[in-house]
């Protein structure tokens, strides 16, 4: 980026101190006193003291700066800094003299830039990189893993702290390096910076191709981490047909756990609560704890079950000590 991008058309009289002093408050207290009636106005506002302090010296411009952006608003708060960063320009140009900007001017900019933002940071903050550093981190927790016809392993298994590490500082070095970002170039650049994104295409190649990232990951992690066992026998005469290890895994190895991902997609697409399906799946977990296919195993191995949903196997003794 050139010189002549860097510096607002003003000339300006904020400092790149209180830009990133701006930043800095908006990054910590963007949801602070989140309400109802204006959501995160009121951290708006704190964000703009430092800038307002700057610009304006008397009491009743001070006050009529800090009523201005009291108006509702809400926004990603990462990529929103997009917002702050031509609003903070506006006001320096305001500040030195420009007419034109006035408080329907600067409003108008919160306004129209702060849905298609929230949009934006939304798909890819939430949708993309937060599920993908959570897979990672998952990965590296050391929770054990699921093998296709076999009785997860968990002897030993004690966690590894590295995984919730790892991914609280993935997530928070690229949450700020994007705000930060945002808020600067929204600075330097303005509402034309939305407008180059969007037009150049770029946003829409990185959101597909943040996508397919994410549907792999999250993809091989539902093959290592989730199992169903179907346990229930099909007892013909004297045979006793397995429907798991006789009939699903030789069709396809973790069919169960694949369908039970597909239908918990499904689901979800159509709207219905996360909290329900959780609270569906316990219930149902529970009930498929219930030992109705024998008596329960007398020793607790974790390669045996008599219940619907165990991992099936045939019961064996403890080792001896």
């Amino acid at each position: 980026m050139t010189a002549a991008t860097q510096t607002p058309a003003s000339g300006g009289k904020i400092t790149r101190r209180d830009l990133i002093w701006s930043w800095v408050l908006w990054q910590a207290f963007s949801h602070s006193n989140y309400n109802y009636e204006r959501l995160q106005a009121t951290g708006f506002v704190h964000a703009m003291t430092p800038i307002i302090r700057r610009l304006y010296h008397t009491p009743e411009e001070i006050k009529a700066a800090l009523e201005r952006h009291l108006v509702f608003f809400n926004t990603e708060p990462n990529w929103g800094g997009v917002i702050h960063g031509s609003v903070i320009a506006m006001e320096e140009q305001r500040a030195n003299g420009a007419t034109h900007i006035d408080d329907d001017a600067i409003n108008s900019v919160k306004t129209g830039l702060m849905g298609p933002l929230a949009g934006i940071g939304d798909t890819i903050d939430q949708g993309t990189i937060l599920p993908i550093t959570l897979a990672i981190g998952i990965s590296l927790a050391g929770i054990g893993t699921v093998t296709a016809g076999q009785s997860p392993d968990i002897s030993g298994v004690t966690g590894n702290p590295m995984g919730a590490i790892v991914f609280m500082l993935m997530i928070s070095v690229i949450s700020i390096g994007i705000s930060y970002f945002a808020y600067t170039q929204g600075y330097y650049r303005g509402r034309n910076f939305v407008t180059d994104v969007l037009r150049s295409g770029a946003l829409d190649r990185i959101i597909t191709g943040a996508g397919v990232l994410g549907n792999m990951v999250l993809g091989a992690l539902a093959a290592q981490f989730v199992g169903v066992f179907w346990a229930y026998p099909i007892i013909i005469g004297s045979t006793h047909l397995n429907v798991q290890t006789d009939i699903l895994d030789k069709i396809y190895p973790g069919l169960l756990g694949l369908g039970l991902v597909l239908l918990t997609w499904w689901l979800l697409k159509r709207r219905v609560s996360p909290i329900a399906l959780l609270i569906v799946y316990l219930l149902v977990s529970l009930v498929a704890a219930i030992p109705f296919n024998g008596p329960a195993p007398q020793y607790v191995t974790g390669a045996c079950g008599s219940s619907i949903l165990t991992p099936y196997g045939p019961c064996q003794p403890p080792p001896a000590q």
